[in-house]
């Protein structure tokens, strides 16, 4: 099944940007050649581009201490594990604690450090990290595996707060949807969302086999979900399906 994930506000568009670089990131840490690592950099400084927003780390604050406040008054209820909860508002806590002690916008630390500050001003140029134009970075990726890993591990330090607590709020918003198998009639599908809630995240699994792409668009009061194909006249374009197909969705909020 493919997941597709739809977002409801520019928050959580910032959120899920966040956690798609996170995790490339993660993927490219681990591996051992100089090229993976190259990307890697250039990953941290699109992490750093997308952080820089202004209120992103007050954001994500505020959302923590809205999960907090909301799991605090679980307390006492008896179909609620006392354990479970107590782990997880731990986490709450230690995500608050480590992002808003920390100084500044996510990475922030990092434009001090001016041998970085010269690679990302020239990685937006096309070939500008050529061995001629960053000779020092050349060497750099020269060094062993161990070496370029450590480094890159030190660096990532700075972002890993805000990387826990992006991680931490989707998981939370993710486990609060519900399932429930929906079919699109002659490739279209569309639903009204109940009054009174408010969703944040669209989720749609797929059968990759039935070879159709869904194309989302949505607000508070409606979501609206048109299935596509490939044209077989033109790979390189997509057509409206006419056919009923099953899928499956979830709205959280």
């Amino acid at each position: 099944m493919i997941l597709y994930e739809y977002p409801f506000n520019e928050r959580l568009r910032t959120y899920l940007r966040l956690e798609h670089l996170f995790r490339r990131l993660g993927e490219l840490m681990a591996r051992s050649a100089a090229l993976d690592h190259h990307f890697a950099l250039v990953t941290i400084f699109e992490v750093m581009d997308v952080a820089a927003r202004a209120d992103l780390k007050s954001d994500v604050l505020k959302d923590l201490d809205k999960h907090r406040q909301q799991l605090a008054s679980y307390r006492g209820n008896p179909s609620i594990s006392e354990a479970a909860l107590d782990e997880i508002m731990g986490q709450i806590d230690h995500c608050f604690s480590t992002l808003n002690t920390q100084s500044g916008k996510a990475g922030h630390a990092l434009t001090d450090n001016e041998w970085l500050m010269s690679i990302r001003s020239r990685v937006g140029i096309p070939g500008g990290t050529c061995g001629f134009d960053l000779p020092s970075y050349y060497a750099w990726q020269h060094h062993s595996t161990e070496q370029r890993q450590q480094d890159i591990e030190g660096w990532v330090q700075h972002l890993a707060p805000l990387a826990e607590s992006i991680d931490l709020l989707l998981r939370l918003l993710r486990d609060a949807g519900l399932p429930q198998k929906m079919v699109a009639h002659h490739g279209q599908f569309q639903q009204n969302l109940p009054q009174g809630r408010s969703f944040q995240l669209l989720r749609l699994r797929i059968d990759p086999a039935l070879g159709l792409i869904p194309e989302i668009s949505g607000n508070r009061l409606i979501v609206s979900v048109r299935l596509m194909q490939v044209d077989p006249q033109d790979s390189g374009k997509l057509m409206a399906s006419t056919d009923d197909a099953s899928f499956e969705l979830t709205l959280c909020g």
